[in-house]
């Protein structure tokens, strides 16, 4: 299973990114529609995608075809898995609908805010509903303020210190701050572990 790829963003085009993964390999991969804005202005650096693979279409008709979807962070991959588990949610309703960041969309499903979700492309009053009765109190791990462009400029070993702080406790938008701020201060650092670190030092006022 393709769990990650690390390549020169070569392409983004609807709802699509092409990467060159230096191998002689070019992987296109559906994105979420909020990951897309961003994934345009890197166009032309490297990235790294945490994906999900999947088959698309229907095995008793014998048309078949493997997709790959990439999100910027493990934690929006974990969410939209999460999504995606919702009657009636299905990957690619689900790619289009998340215009807005996973983390408001979490908040909005822990605040029992229908309105938020009606507001997304093809979610209805009823889909809002089923989504609240479905995920409400699984979602606030995800949650948190965060802003539209914070992912995108995390490099990998950010991405994870963020995914493992979220592991052990901290709310996403809480994680996330105190990584760009560890980042901020020590933009030499790129291991995850080493990350952490300084994150719990800036929690405990040490830095």
């Amino acid at each position: 299973m393709i769990a990650r790829i690390a390549g020169l963003l070569e392409h983004v085009e609807g709802s699509t990114a092409l990467v060159d993964t230096r191998s002689g390999l070019w992987y296109e991969l559906l994105c979420p529609a909020c990951d897309i804005e961003r994934l345009a202005r890197l166009i032309g650096r490297e990235v790294v995608l945490h994906t999900i693979h999947y088959i698309e279409g229907n095995p008793s008709h014998g048309v078949v075809t493997p997709r790959l979807i990439g999100f910027l962070n493990e934690i929006d991959r974990d969410f939209f898995r999460l999504y995606t588990t919702v009657k009636g949610i299905g990957v690619r309703k689900a790619l289009r609908s998340l215009v807005r960041p996973v983390a408001q969309v979490a908040s909005a499903i822990q605040a029992k805010d229908s309105a938020f979700l009606v507001a997304l492309p093809e979610i209805g009053k009823r889909t809002a509903e089923q989504i609240i009765a479905e995920l409400h109190g699984k979602t606030e791990r995800f949650a948190g303020p965060v802003s539209p462009d914070a992912a995108a400029v995390l490099s990998e070993g950010a991405s994870q210190a963020v995914a493992v702080l979220v592991q052990l406790g901290e709310r996403r938008g809480d994680a996330l701050t105190l990584v760009e701020r560890v980042m901020a201060v020590c933009p030499e650092l790129n291991q995850a572990d080493k990350i952490i670190q300084q994150a719990y030092r800036i929690k405990a006022g040490g830095l």
